[in-house]
């Protein structure tokens, strides 16, 4: 995930949480080196982050990301995640009501570090007449402006998720455009998964499992499309009454068919339609997925080297928000026509223009 919104239009008392919060976790650190040295670390954890320090190379080396102290350390948490974002959006729109922020710049979302926290927050914006949705995040990245750290909440899953995930923060420090949450998260989603690829093959393993990831695919193009309808929806000039009977509709049929798709108990997809469906439960698919292929498609035209690839991300990211947003899409619709990689969309590329600089880049 990007960054835990530090700062802006809040009060003092959300000022003074973040900061306490990232605070703990910079006291906390433990270089990774010496829990690794310690006679009385657990076996399992001694492999896991032996092979985060392994592939925090890889990164350096091979993907062209930040050399740093950041993924250097380890935080042993006393809770699940290290943060709750809040998502809010209305009744009637599936654009997440944004947060803006003097470091992140607007985002989708607003952080805390305390779960109560987060649901007060939620209350409030529902009070307002907002639709909400808390999740958990497992990491964060502060785009280099401290040293992160590997926190036990990014060891819950697999060990592909570690890595995947070490990667796609890593890469919000190397690029991240203010102002633009769909960029940032897509870009980092499609290093992040794409360094797993690389990572596992420069290992002499097999990629990961295509099964799993066209299935995970699939539900987010479903998802994705659940979006476009209800945004065409709420385009129309219906009533109140009748507006609301058809989005509940529309969202009762969604679940449905994802139940009927799957042939297998799947508890994680039951949890997430349990807690019930709105449109901020919809809005991080739409920051983290959007343009994935886009991005995979200009990697491959580029001969997936990662010097070219870098420097056409640099380039879109200096170009104006409303012209990035048509580029990329045009990269989106030549994926889907032609395949990752076969052909490249009829648009001038960014590197012929001159723009203004709009990124972070570390």
């Amino acid at each position: 995930m990007g960054l835990l919104a530090l700062g802006g239009c809040s009060t003092l008392g959300y000022y003074g949480h973040l900061a306490r919060g990232q605070l703990a976790l910079l006291r906390a650190r433990t270089p990774i080196e010496r829990v690794l040295a310690a006679p009385g670390t657990d076996p399992g954890l001694r492999l896991r982050l032996a092979e985060v320090l392994a592939a925090r190379r890889f990164a350096v080396a091979h993907l062209g990301l930040p050399d740093n102290a950041s993924y250097t350390g380890y935080v042993a948490l006393d809770r699940p995640f290290v943060s709750w974002a809040v998502y809010a959006a209305p009744e009637f729109s599936v654009e997440p009501v944004p947060q803006c922020f003097p470091l992140a710049g607007c985002v989708p979302y607003r952080g805390y570090f305390d779960r109560g926290r987060a649901r007060a927050a939620a209350r409030r914006l529902e009070a307002q007449g907002l639709e909400t949705w808390i999740g958990g995040v497992p990491a964060y990245s502060t785009l280099g402006w401290f040293d992160d750290p590997v926190l036990s909440s990014m060891l819950a899953d697999d060990q592909d998720a570690l890595i995947e995930t070490l990667f796609h923060e890593l890469a919000h420090q190397w690029l991240y455009v203010r102002d633009d949450a769909g960029f940032n998260e897509s870009l980092a989603s499609f290093v992040g998964r794409q360094g797993l690829a690389e990572w596992r093959a420069a290992r002499g393993e097999p990629a990961p499992d295509p099964a799993v990831r066209a299935a995970r695919s699939a539900f987010v193009a479903d998802v994705l499309a659940l979006r476009a309808r209800l945004r065409a929806l709420y385009r129309q000039p219906l009533r109140t009454e009748a507006m609301r009977a058809r989005k509940r509709e529309a969202f009762a049929t969604f679940a449905a068919q994802q139940r009927h798709a799957s042939s297998a108990p799947q508890p994680a997809l039951e949890a997430w339609l349990a807690e019930g469906l709105n449109n901020a439960t919809l809005a991080p698919f739409g920051i983290y997925d959007r343009w994935v292929p886009a991005f995979a498609a200009l990697f491959e035209h580029g001969g997936r080297d990662w010097s070219a690839f870098r420097a056409a991300a640099e380039a879109i990211a200096r170009m104006p928000a409303d012209e990035r947003v048509l580029y990329l899409d045009a990269w989106l619709a030549a994926a889907a026509r032609d395949g990752a990689g076969r052909g490249a969309p009829s648009v001038t590329s960014p590197s012929d223009r001159e723009s203004t600089p709009a990124v972070r880049g570390r």
